[in-house]
């Protein structure tokens, strides 16, 4: 009897210690790791890691021409620690040293070669070359350091709203799946189609991967498979969903290495479902989630992630207005003197995909990327400006 006592005695102490130390959930569903996260994250009160604010690049109400954005939609540094901003709604690069001093512009508006319509994302390869995203006109350009436009990567079907290259001189693309007849045709004909894909070097699409979320419905599949993603120094893919609890880890090749998901402080069902109208689509009503992710050189995980929904008086519309030959404004409404908010952390999720720790923000975040040691959260549309923060370990 003893023995009996001895060895349930042990048990219980062993899954109690097991429980403290590993206390998410994790399990193997058709051979992919899913890990179902607890609040708050492994290292709870004692972060391993923490951010200082460094400086800020752009003022909504600077009279500088060189630091008043208008939508800034990306940022990289090159080898040199210099910073570039893509000034999105300006059509132009705003290259500055580290400091944050302004040194040249590179790209204006317009269609001819080194001219962009509404960029969208930017990278630089290790040579220097600048890769921008101009998905309005369906091509990347690819300049040379100086500025000079060397080729066009053109894209001819889908419509892209993110790039990433990889050291491969491959490049991810995200796209938004469609909703008109033609989509509906084709996921009728083929399946559901997938969020990601890889592209080589001449824009031809190698294989797509990630699979999406079926709503049961054209416009609901559309919009709530929303993705940011990023590539880390081994071109492995994160991803993350604007309305979905999920985030996921993929090879270069597409295969998926983990799912993972955390508690949220609200839903994620569809609210109202979007609809038809005569004059367009009207979207679905979800809640939010995150706004963004990038990956650290130590293999970790940055997600942006909302405490809470924004309210009424918080609110700001963002309207892209096409123009002709596909140029574009931006005009936007609501109270963007207001870009100071509790809605948002940083969740920092391990290489395992194991959520570490949360560090909490004070601005609004469109987009993030870490660069080096190096974080930028992006206010593209209230105060249109960069945040950089050094990240800082313990």
């Amino acid at each position: 009897m003893k023995k009996i006592f001895w060895i349930s005695f042990l048990a219980i102490f062993v899954l109690f210690i097991w429980t403290a130390i590993f206390p998410q959930k994790i399990e193997t569903v058709d051979g992919v790791r899913i890990v179902h996260n607890v609040k708050g994250g492994q290292w709870g009160k004692n972060p391993q890691v923490s951010i200082k604010l460094f400086q800020t690049i752009g003022d909504l109400n600077t009279e500088d021409e060189n630091l008043a954005f208008n939508s800034p939609a990306d940022v990289a540094v090159d080898a040199a620690g210099n910073i570039y901003v893509l000034d999105a709604s300006n059509q132009r690069i705003q290259k500055f040293s580290p400091a944050g001093k302004y040194l040249t512009t590179i790209g204006r508006k317009g269609q001819g070669p080194g001219e962009f319509s509404y960029p969208a994302a930017f990278d630089i390869d290790g040579q220097g070359n600048f890769y921008v995203l101009d998905p309005f006109v369906k091509k990347i350009h690819v300049l040379s350091p100086q500025g000079k436009e060397e080729r066009t990567i053109r894209i001819l079907k889908d419509t892209i709203f993110r790039t990433r290259f990889l050291k491969t001189g491959q490049f991810v693309a995200s796209i938004f799946p469609g909703i008109g007849a033609e989509s509906k045709q084709q996921t009728k004909e083929s399946g559901l189609p997938n969020m990601l894909k890889l592209c080589d070097s001449a824009g031809q699409v190698v294989h797509e991967f990630g699979p999406i979320f079926d709503y049961g419905d054209n416009i609901s599949n559309s919009f709530g498979n929303l993705v940011q993603f990023d590539v880390d120094k081994n071109n492995d893919v994160y991803v993350s969903f604007s309305s979905q609890n999920r985030i996921e880890k993929y090879s270069s090749d597409g295969r998926v290495v983990w799912r993972a998901d955390r508690p949220l402080n609200y839903g994620t069902d569809i609210i109202e479902k979007g609809r038809q109208e005569s004059r367009g689509v009207s979207g679905p009503k979800m809640n939010n989630v995150s706004a963004g992710i990038t990956a650290d050189d130590k293999g970790r995980v940055w997600v942006a992630t909302l405490n809470r929904q924004i309210n009424k008086e918080e609110q700001i519309s963002t309207i892209v207005v096409g123009g002709a030959g596909g140029l574009t404004k931006v005009k936007t409404e609501g109270n963007r003197e207001l870009q100071k908010t509790d809605i948002y952390k940083l969740e920092i999720f391990g290489r395992d995909g194991i959520l570490l720790g949360e560090i909490s923000l004070e601005q609004f975040v469109d987009y993030i990327r870490i660069q080096k040691d190096n974080l930028f959260l992006i206010d593209a549309a209230r105060g249109a400006k960069i945040y950089q923060y050094k990240i800082i370990e313990k």
